[in-house]
């Protein structure tokens, strides 16, 4: 049976063919597919790469470079897109990463986690605390789509500033966020992955930093090559692939893009290290709503693209109903497989609403 390094190696075989699928011009759908299946062993890498090199440089620089780099690939993907003008499909990703890692990976994980173990703990402080965050993220994004429809005559401008000056709080938050989670209070989150840890650092001694970040400049600049053919083949391979726009941006470029990340999460629950699951779901959530999401907006407001946060009304009730229902199953500090199947049905409700063409979509545009 083939394991994941086994996996994400063939995997690796769709990145010269996606590259010879746009040369030779095998059509967009086919590069489309490739694009998405290179990114997949691509974003593993990076992951990997991150993980050495902050075993080297410490606990805090490390800290803040996983952070930095946690989700690196869905930042350069939304930056292709947000450069080639397709804010729908960049604002779509957002409210998709944050759907699909609160309910589609903690879903599996505490699924697969509890059919093993029954019942599986982790730390409820820490759950509660992400939960405030999440919610303050929410409102955030909310707020400039309750200003478009409570008011009239918002010039598209005013909404783009809104949005800048909501995105600089939320960066300000998020850095208070890691300064809590690794220096202040950083006890709070050291249950369940101090084995871990303590692992990491025996190995410590034998990591070449050099050929560490090679490869993690090499990958980044892979990820930024495939993204780039997979936003350029978008269109007409989700046209072809009878896909709607929206289900494409909120539900299938998220997947691609977490896939390695997913699969890590759910591996360590089926391990027993219920913490780190939920860190690495819940905490990816947390960056794509108080970091990622923001650096677009201002990178949009730079790029001379107008990014903003009027979202999609039925995007925002999906993000919405998705930190509501996760942090009333996590507040307990436990987790067993049918509060996993209770995520996994809202994400598959949710899914179908973005499948279905509706009239509310016919303001998407790619």
């Amino acid at each position: 049976m083939l394991n994941k390094s086994a996996i994400l190696s063939i995997l690796l075989i769709f990145i010269p063919l996606s590259l010879g699928s746009e040369y030779l011009e095998w059509g967009a759908t086919l590069t489309f597919i490739m694009a998405a299946l290179a990114i997949v062993p691509l974003a593993a890498f990076m992951g990997q790469a991150t993980e050495e090199i902050a075993v080297v440089v410490g606990p805090n620089l490390g800290g803040l470079l996983n952070a930095t780099f946690g989700n690196a690939t869905e930042l350069i993907l939304a930056l292709v897109a947000l450069k080639e003008g397709l804010i729908g499909v960049v604002k779509a990703t957002i409210s998709g990463s944050i759907i699909g890692n609160l309910l589609l990976v903690v879903g599996f994980s505490m699924l697969l986690g509890g059919l093993r173990y029954k019942e599986q703990e982790f730390q409820s402080v820490a759950a509660r605390l992400n939960a405030s965050s999440m919610n303050l993220a929410v409102i955030a994004i909310l707020l400039p789509t309750a200003v478009q429809y409570t008011s009239t005559g918002i010039e598209e401008q005013t909404l783009q500033n809104l949005s800048v000056a909501v995105a600089v709080v939320l960066i300000l938050v998020y850095g208070l966020t890691l300064l809590f989670s690794m220096k202040t209070h950083a006890y709070l989150y050291d249950v369940g992955v101090a084995v871990e840890d303590e692992t990491k650092k025996e190995e410590g001694g034998n990591i070449n930093i050099s050929k560490w970040v090679i490869i993690l400049l090499l990958v980044t600049l892979g990820v930024a090559v495939e993204s780039e053919l997979l936003v350029n083949s978008l269109e007409a391979a989700t046209s072809s692939l009878g896909l709607t726009p929206l289900f494409t941006g909120v539900i299938l470029l998220p997947i691609v893009g977490n896939a390695a990340e997913h699969a890590t999460a759910v591996t360590v629950a089926l391990k027993n290290k219920m913490d780190l699951s939920m860190s690495v779901a819940v905490g990816s959530s947390l960056q794509i709503a108080l970091f990622v999401a923001p650096v677009l907006v201002i990178a949009g407001w730079f790029l001379g693209q107008p990014m903003d946060l009027d979202f999609n009304p039925f995007e925002l009730v999906a993000v919405a109903v998705a930190v509501l229902i996760t942090n009333s199953i996590s507040s307990d500090g436990r987790s067993n497989w049918l509060k996993g199947t209770l995520l996994l049905a809202t994400y598959a409700g949710l899914s179908f609403g973005f499948l279905f063409p509706s009239s509310w979509e016919m303001d998407f545009k790619l």
